[in-house]
């Protein structure tokens, strides 16, 4: 951390050289091509709304690394995703807290959420912006953990956050027991809709079938015992599983390929081996 002796002129200093960085860093994006905004501090709302909120409860005072902090509450386009400055217009602001900090004057703790590994500013957006510039390791802060329907990780990215909000509305459409839910995956975000379609017809030829009425939870229940991993025993025996498919992704094209074949919602050995001989014949053509 430089000093000339003067906190005022070193104040300046640190927000030129923080101004500089982020646009440097802006425009190396673009010239990468990389789609991924990092350009403004990642939305907290944004990602509460794909993982699900269920609650929260406070934490209390604590130190908290600055490296974890990655978004704002409410304001995502004033610092990007490094807590830079994207404009001069707070500028005076920010020297004032840069000088404060440089003469040693006591700062107030920030106040965040916690998701996670990772923090949110709901206020002390430019503490944290100038302890960065300083290169400090940590912060005081006060700190409000939220609890989610979806695990909070793996949401660092932008491009994560899709995903995670397809993978809540299936959840919620098909409340899979906690055990279960790392195993029914997708790999495309709307497939998570079309699994879910899935799931409910199938419980609803079920309630049809035996003139009985089954919650959401008896149908995640039953969907996972009676079609779901009796179908993958099938399709792992007659080698239907693509390489780079996950269980559920066969599971789905499967069933499409079924129901193509014989218009019928039955599962056998028989069946399976005429999918794979429709497989094959593709392949042929293929070639």
């Amino acid at each position: 951390m430089a000093d000339s002796g003067s906190a005022r002129i070193d104040a300046e200093s640190d927000f030129m050289r923080a101004r500089r960085l982020q646009t440097l860093s802006a425009l190396a994006a673009r010239l990468r091509g990389d789609h991924e905004d990092t350009s403004r501090a990642l939305s907290f709302d944004e990602v509460v709304e794909a993982l699900g909120r269920r609650g929260e409860r406070r934490v209390g005072l604590q130190l908290i690394p600055l490296d974890a902090i990655i978004g704002s509450v409410d304001k995502v386009r004033d610092f990007d995703r490094r807590f830079r400055p994207t404009s001069d217009k707070s500028r005076a602001r920010w020297e004032r807290i840069a000088r404060a900090s440089r003469v040693g004057e006591e700062i107030p703790p920030i106040d965040v959420y916690k998701l996670g590994d990772y923090y949110f500013v709901r206020d002390g957006h430019h503490r944290v912006s100038v302890a960065r510039a300083l290169r400090l390791k940590l912060i005081e802060a006060e700190v409000t953990e939220v609890q989610t329907l979806l695990e909070p990780r793996d949401f660092g990215r932008r491009t994560d956050l899709e995903m995670k909000l397809w993978r809540k509305l299936f959840l919620q459409r098909v409340p899979l027991e906690k055990s279960w839910r790392g195993k029914v995956t997708v790999s495309e975000p709307y497939a998570y809709g079309v699994l879910a379609e899935m799931v409910e017809a199938w419980a609803a030829r079920r309630m049809q079938a035996e003139a009985a009425l089954m919650d959401k939870q008896e149908m995640a229940r039953r969907w996972l015992e009676e079609e779901y991993v009796p179908v993958l025993e099938l399709i792992s025996d007659a080698g239907l599983r693509g390489e780079d498919e996950t269980e559920a992704d066969a599971y789905m094209r499967v069933a499409g390929e079924r129901y193509r074949l014989i218009r019928e919602h039955l599962w056998d050995r028989e069946i399976m081996n005429q999918i794979k001989g429709q497989a094959r014949k593709r392949a042929k053509r293929r070639s």
